[in-house]
């Protein structure tokens, strides 16, 4: 299984016992965690530019670059640490296409303590609709992900930061308190209140929980 501790915590120790194939292994063990992670906060104007694979290749390099440091001790879990990884690179990217154009407060989840990219509440409302996507539904699909965004902007930002990594990038509760700074118990409330309170939403608006 990808999210497997037991077998991240092997190849890591073949790290560190020198075995430099093991560092492919690893990446590749999460690359769709994190490349849904890359979907998730690729500022929307940079689509049709840059492939989440080409980040991704990048951030590889990156991790092989930084490698030696981070088994030199880090508070991190492997995982967490390549999601930093790939997410500074990701940043790079942002800031090379965009520079001072890349925020747009609005549309966007605030992270607090975290240095990724921010993940747009367009990107959220797509995955939410992700089955509405036979051809005959295709005006109902856009329709529904402008309420979702919309639903999505109601909620506090670090709300919807908690829906954005447990539901989508499925980091765990623990995962998710590390990288916002908070306990394992408010992570937990956190996630359970922000989706009660996206529903309420949601359930209060035309076409209420259909799609969902």
């Amino acid at each position: 299984m990808p999210n497997d501790p037991t077998d991240t915590e092997q190849l890591v120790e073949k790290l560190r016992g020198g075995d430099r194939q093991a560092l492919t292994d690893l990446f590749q063990r999460h690359r769709d965690r994190l490349r849904r992670m890359v979907e998730l906060r690729m500022d929307p104007r940079l689509q049709s530019r840059v492939d989440a694979s080409d980040v991704l290749q990048d951030a590889f390099l990156d991790v092989a670059a930084r490698l030696d440091s981070y088994l030199q001790g880090s508070e991190l879990s492997a995982f967490l640490w390549l999601r930093l990884v790939v997410g500074e690179r990701l940043a790079i990217c942002h800031r090379r296409h965009l520079g001072t154009r890349m925020r747009d407060a609005g549309q966007e989840v605030s992270l607090y303590r975290d240095p990724l990219p921010q993940a747009s509440s367009a990107a959220l409302a797509s995955m939410l609709l992700g089955r509405l996507t036979s051809p005959s539904r295709a005006a109902l699909r856009a329709e529904r992900v402008l309420q979702v965004q919309e639903a999505l902007n109601e909620l506090d930002p670090l709300d919807r930061e908690v829906v954005a990594l447990r539901s989508f990038e499925q980091l765990s509760r623990a995962e998710t308190a590390q990288v916002l700074g908070i306990s394992d118990g408010a992570a937990a409330q956190r996630y359970i209140r922000a989706l009660k309170r996206l529903k309420a939403i949601l359930a209060a608006r035309p076409g209420g929980l259909e799609g969902l």
